[in-house]
């Protein structure tokens, strides 16, 4: 199992001194270092409009990781992909992929916050659809030889061909996926899945039962199910009163960034964004002494290894790590990213341990 770094660049909190700017700096940093550290990958949320987080632009910041690296594998969390015309979004990451050497991982999805659609005039009610025929049409452009031509419900485009191509052939792609709509469409276009273990356990039962649907989904199609990852807090303590502040963190996080962002009202939320509902209202009432390793990853090594453990064995190959979440302060993070990657990332065979020998 492997192991990266992850983000959503959460910076909406109340008496916040850290500007969006210096956050956009402390995260560029972490990444930088997670390479260092003989971490996988980098994944960087896009966000739009200080909602829940601040970088908007996870191309450009993982542009500028690709020039100072040779290893760590670039990823965004997620490309909103509705938010942008699919053509532009394979150019741009056909052109990250041949600039760093083929160690792009394209993540997709359709986002939940309705207020970063409202400025640019897309319809967040109508966004499955315009997501899956915007995922179709990436899948397109990539893999084409010629010139390609598309006639769709949202999209039309005649004698189309982009320059660069990805070097790797195929790109990996990812859906990003908190719902069965989603995984199934994963499934239909062969690409991998990465999830959130909270939403999975809420709306599935758990991991086991994520890469199960999954599985049989795969089958069902025809297709050579791909990898399946997942993303998980993380909070080391080693006495009491590290474990409350790590706790109160998460739970700040909640409360303050998550709840804004999510389609919560019944009356307002989309048809498929409906499951949304019973997750905000847990989220509504959640204590510290109620997070558990359904959502986070708290304790000493031994505890974070005992946890991922179970998640290796549900079929997961890679978990991206949030550390960097609740106003964790950056030196902080710094140091339990490197406290991960010597007290438990050894537990597990993967890349990192010859990166880290290296």
């Amino acid at each position: 199992m492997e192991f990266g770094y992850f983000t959503l660049s959460d910076n909406h909190y109340e008496n916040n001194s850290r500007d969006a700017n210096r956050f956009v700096a402390d995260i560029t940093d972490e990444a930088l270092y997670a390479d260092q550290l003989g971490m996988h990958s980098a994944w960087i949320g896009e966000h739009h409009f200080n909602s829940l987080g601040v970088l908007s632009s996870p191309e450009l910041v993982l542009s500028y990781i690709a020039a100072r690296t040779k290893h760590i594998r670039l990823a965004p969390a997620v490309n909103v992909t509705p938010l942008h015309h699919p053509i532009r979004v394979a150019e741009q990451w056909a052109t990250l992929d041949l600039l760093s050497g083929g160690r792009v991982d394209f993540a997709s999805g359709r986002g939940y916050d309705s207020r970063e659609y409202a400025p640019f005039k897309v319809d967040f009610t109508d966004n499955q659809s315009i997501f899956e025929e915007g995922m179709e049409i990436l899948q397109k452009l990539w893999s084409a030889d010629g010139r390609i031509s598309h006639h769709g419900k949202h999209y039309q485009f005649d004698d189309v061909r982009i320059t660069p191509k990805p070097i790797q052939k195929p790109l990996p792609v990812y859906i990003g996926s908190f719902s069965k709509p989603s995984i199934e469409l994963a499934a239909r276009l062969g690409y991998g899945l990465i999830v959130a273990p909270f939403a999975a356990a809420m709306s599935y039962g758990g991991l086991k039962q994520v890469a199960d649907l999954y599985n049989e989904t795969c089958a069902k199609h025809g297709r050579k199910p791909g990898r399946l990852m997942c993303s998980y807090f993380l909070h080391f303590y080693d006495t009491p009163q590290q474990e409350a502040a790590q706790r109160a963190r998460q739970i700040r996080y909640y409360k303050e960034c998550v709840i804004p962002a999510l389609p919560g009202d019944p009356k307002t939320a989309p048809p498929s964004y409906r499951y949304f509902i019973d997750m905000v209202a847990r989220l509504h009432t959640v204590q510290p002494e109620n997070l558990t390793d359904n959502s986070v990853l708290l304790g000493n090594a031994q505890a974070v290894t005992d946890s991922l453990k179970k998640v290796e064995a549900a079929g997961f190959s890679e978990v991206i790590l949030y550390v960097n979440v609740g106003l964790k302060p950056h030196q902080q993070v710094k140091d339990e990213m490197d406290r991960f990657m010597r007290e438990v990332a050894p537990n597990f065979q993967g890349k990192h341990n010859a990166r880290r020998a290296a």
